[in-house]
């Protein structure tokens, strides 16, 4: 089965809402093995609309469509889709009351305007809400199907999972299941480069894609069942392990902080951070992973070279030698912060986020890392190549993602030989 997605709402368009409804409808129908072919945003405007319905339904097997299923005049997606089917529209008894029971239960009494959500089109199969006062529907004519689901993520999701699903098995065909596998520290064209052959395969099928940093592919199979695709994958999966190694951080995770965690669960250890250029980025990334508070023992921020010296013990000498912004203080910072916390595993960074050049002319995008257990330490020099513009969130963001790979890069291997053969020190 094809299909099409149409998101209803003048304030998509102008961007006032962030559409998190294409990823979650786009994600959900692939699962189930729905082939996604377009995805329009249309305003509350009927006759763009029912112009976008026309173009859909020309080239696909059915429409789902979010938003536009309220109260007042400019909701106006019911209607659109009722008469696009030359379906009449009446009320439905089971809707109406409730719609009231929901008013009821908030404490007061439903206004007027509310009954217009309880017409419904006449022979539609109609989606409860349960979370709202708009239902849904689906109907049905020459073998064209059109969903009308809330604009409100949670009343979306919940009414499709709860109904939207139901409707759709006996039409379902087959099973599509994906996996990403997640990447840093090489390029998208680098990568790319090194599976190539995969990009070419049809069942699975091999798509890089690129975030901030990092490089991901997902690998899709279509099969009869979630096994047979899953038979499909793992030979896949296992030849692109064998080909990027300890560029992979992590297969279905959602983020690297998240990789990092798990890891440092599984190891049993802890960490702590000491920052300059990232501000706090770091602890916060790894706080945002449930059950953190297991491996995370304290971040430090020392943005002052005052700072530095007196908590985290850089030496003046240092600072006078090599400038803050070097590996030799980041190896400080990050002792320095290990002594005094307690943790594992300690990891610093000192650097250059941007907009600005230090006095010296290096530019932005200049980072110093170090990692330490008390015994062996790593160190890394990142360069970015962002110098211009809004190049410090750029900048802050991919420095705290090479100083998480670091912490699990480390968790793996130390005190063992760095990938990629990087010489490491054994003493301070």
């Amino acid at each position: 089965m094809t299909c099409e997605l149409i998101f209803v709402g003048t304030e998509l368009l102008l961007g006032d809402i962030l559409n998190t409804n294409a990823q979650y409808l786009s994600q959900r129908l692939a699962s189930l093995g729905v082939s996604v072919l377009h995805q329009s945003v249309v305003g509350d405007n009927a006759t763009r609309l029912t112009e976008t319905l026309t173009v859909a339904l020309s080239r696909s097997d059915m429409v789902i469509t979010t938003g536009g299923l309220g109260p007042t005049k400019d909701d106006l997606t019911k209607e659109v889709c009722a008469a696009f089917f030359d379906l009449p529209l009446c009320p439905d008894e089971e809707s109406l009351l409730a719609i009231r029971a929901f008013f009821a239960r908030r404490g007061g009494g439903m206004p007027k305007s509310n009954e217009k959500q309880a017409w419904m089109p006449q022979g539609a199969v109609i989606f409860p809400n349960h979370n709202g006062t708009a239902p849904g529907c689906a109907m049905e004519k020459d073998k064209k199907h059109i969903l009308i689901l809330p604009g409100p993520p949670r009343e979306m999701t919940a009414m499709f999972e709860e109904s939207a699903v139901p409707y759709l098995r006996p039409y379902l065909d087959g099973v599509i299941c994906s996996h990403e596998i997640r990447t840093f520290g090489i390029g998208e064209s680098a990568m790319a480069e090194r599976v190539s052959d995969l990009l070419d395969a049809q069942n699975p099928t091999v798509a890089p894609y690129a975030k901030s940093g990092e490089a991901l592919l997902r690998v899709t199979a279509k099969a009869k069942t979630a096994a047979e695709a899953e038979a499909l994958l793992a030979p896949v999966l296992q030849e692109i392990q064998s080909r990027l190694g300890d560029w992979i951080y992590g297969i279905d995770v959602h983020s690297m902080e998240e990789a990092t965690v798990q890891l440092l669960k599984e190891k049993h250890l802890t960490v702590t951070t000491a920052e300059s250029c990232t501000a706090g980025l770091v602890p916060k990334r790894i706080t945002d992973i449930a059950g953190a508070s297991d491996v995370f023992a304290c971040g430090i921020v020392s943005y002052s070279e005052a700072i530095k010296q007196s908590l985290l013990g850089v030496k003046k000498e240092t600072l006078a030698a090599h400038t803050v912004y070097s590996e030799a203080v980041a190896i400080e910072m990050a002792h320095g912060a290990w002594l005094r916390s307690g943790a594992s595993v300690a990891a610093a960074i000192t650097g250059i986020a941007g907009p600005d050049p230090t006095e010296d002319g290096r530019g932005p995008g200049l980072a110093y890392l170090a990692t330490t257990d008390g015994k062996t330490v790593w160190t890394k020099t990142v360069q970015t190549g962002h110098t211009a513009g809004d190049c410090r969130d750029y900048n802050r963001t991919v420095f705290a993602t090479h100083l998480l790979n670091e912490i699990r890069l480390f968790a793996l291997y130390a005190p063992a030989k760095r990938p990629g053969g990087i010489p490491l020190k054994e003493e301070f």
